[in-house]
């Protein structure tokens, strides 16, 4: 039998380099999220001229900090 440890993320981690870098700093917390906002964030902020940097974000600073608790909890579990 094999038992995997992972150390803890921290959510205040997450959330300061998601809310500073944005996608690239998702890639702390969950990296298919951090690729799938790397692909979504030019497609909106193009055409609005970066207006649209206030909707995607929000969602790249919530979605990291989710992941992490989810990551933590699942780990904590173990």
């Amino acid at each position: 039998m094999e038992v995997v440890i992972r150390a803890q993320k921290s959510a205040a981690t997450a959330f300061l380099l998601s809310f500073f870098f944005g996608p690239l700093g998702m890639l702390y917390a969950t990296v298919p999220g951090a690729i799938i906002m790397m692909i979504v964030t030019p497609i909106v902020a193009i055409p609005t001229v970066g207006l649209g940097l206030f909707i995607t974000q929000p969602i790249c600073i919530i979605w990291a900090v989710l992941a992490v608790n989810a990551m933590n909890k699942v780990a904590s579990a173990n």
